[in-house]
């Protein structure tokens, strides 16, 4: 079977990993430290808080932001549930805006008549390959006071309207380096941020709440929990780092190979960007078909010759939780004509060429 995605690890990632395992520390401590300096290096952000998934990340990020019970936070459905699962975590709401068919991403446009005295934030999510337009959402952030959450955990390295990602203005960022990425510290993300103020508290939030006093000792100041990191993942992510260049440059490649061969179909919609010029390291490659029917038929013939492809995402508002609970009746239009039609096609380091090109194949031959 030929995974949708795989890790890749070599023996400079195995060997750093046994260096920490044979040292003094295997929780939170120098390599932790030399990893969030490195994020920060890299991001170019001032503050970087790591914990241990993207779930407690997106819990800091909200609690960072100061959200109150039942304040409004407009976001995407085309994502997956910690995004909205988080907001609810603090008693928030979260108000879903449909996306924009040609990129996937939230709909800029229809954000504003979401807006009403509730709101307090909007949280995007930078889908698959294609960035937001995050000047169009500062804009509309700044002129209704809201404060913006940046996902990054798809999109690292993508540019919009040629600003790279890190030139950011909004409140809180978070990203994941989990398996299924470029990059991997298995289960892993951080939140990073330019505001002092949100790095204190979500600081203090990764660790019981806890302060060290003037002779080195614990003081509680709030009351939390345990999100920290460990130094064995650190170890891992910063001798991944190492090859991220060609880690992106080959993903790249594959989305462009794809483009080239999947081209020779008008019955497909591809991803709509320029391969040459965006920087994203395309966690995910996604397609689309005319209908449900065509789109099932070629996920079935592409399993049975053992292609895994999956789909991402369900739109958050059909999983049964938020059926039985807020959104019975809800629908967005453009989600459920994306969902119904969408296929994400294998994309890792070590896909080979030959590969593809089967993969290609069989998908023409079969619409």
């Amino acid at each position: 079977m030929i995974p949708y995605w795989k890790q890749y690890i070599d023996e400079n990632d195995v060997n750093s990993v046994i260096e920490v395992l044979k040292s003094n520390y295997l929780t939170t401590w120098p390599k932790v430290e030399e990893f969030e300096k490195k994020v920060c290096e890299y991001t170019k952000v001032k503050y970087c808080v790591s914990c241990w998934n993207w779930t407690q990340a997106l819990h800091l990020a909200y609690e960072a932001i100061w959200l109150k019970y039942w304040d409004e936070v407009i976001t995407t459905a085309n994502t997956f549930v910690a995004t909205s699962n988080m907001i609810l975590q603090v008693w928030a709401i979260p108000v879903f805006c449909d996306i924009n068919l040609e990129t996937y991403n939230i709909d800029e446009d229809k954000i504003e008549k979401l807006i009403n005295p509730k709101t307090k934030a909007i949280s995007v999510v930078h889908f698959a390959w294609k960035s937001c337009n995050m000047k169009k959402i500062w804009n509309i952030a700044k002129e209704n006071n809201l404060k913006v959450i940046e996902d990054w955990a798809h999109a690292l390295w993508a540019e919009y309207n040629w600003e790279k990602i890190w030139n950011s203005q909004s409140d809180v960022i978070t990203f994941s380096f989990h398996p299924v990425k470029p990059i991997t510290t298995w289960e892993w993300w951080c939140v990073v941020t330019n505001n002092e103020e949100y790095y204190k508290k979500m600081k203090n939030y990764r660790w019981h709440g806890i302060q060290r006093d003037e002779n080195g000792l614990n003081n509680m100041i709030d009351f939390w929990s345990n999100y920290r990191i460990c130094d064995i993942q650190c170890a891992l992510w910063v001798s991944q780092l190492s090859k991220i260049d060609s880690f992106m440059k080959k993903r790249r490649n594959i989305a462009k190979l794809y483009n080239q061969l999947l081209i020779k179909s008008n019955k497909i919609f591809l991803p709509i960007t320029d391969t040459e010029n965006n920087k994203s390291w395309w966690h995910l490659y996604v397609i689309r078909f005319e209908d449900k029917k065509t789109r099932d038929k070629v996920m079935d013939i592409l399993k049975s010759n053992w292609y895994w492809v999956t789909l991402h995402y369900p739109p958050v508002y059909t999983h049964t939780y938020y059926r039985n609970n807020w959104y019975r009746d809800f629908e967005l239009d453009n989600c459920n004509i994306y969902y119904k039609t969408c296929l994400s096609l294998p994309i890792f380091f070590e896909l080979e060429e030959k590969e593809i090109r089967d993969i290609c194949n069989l998908i023409i031959k079969n619409i």
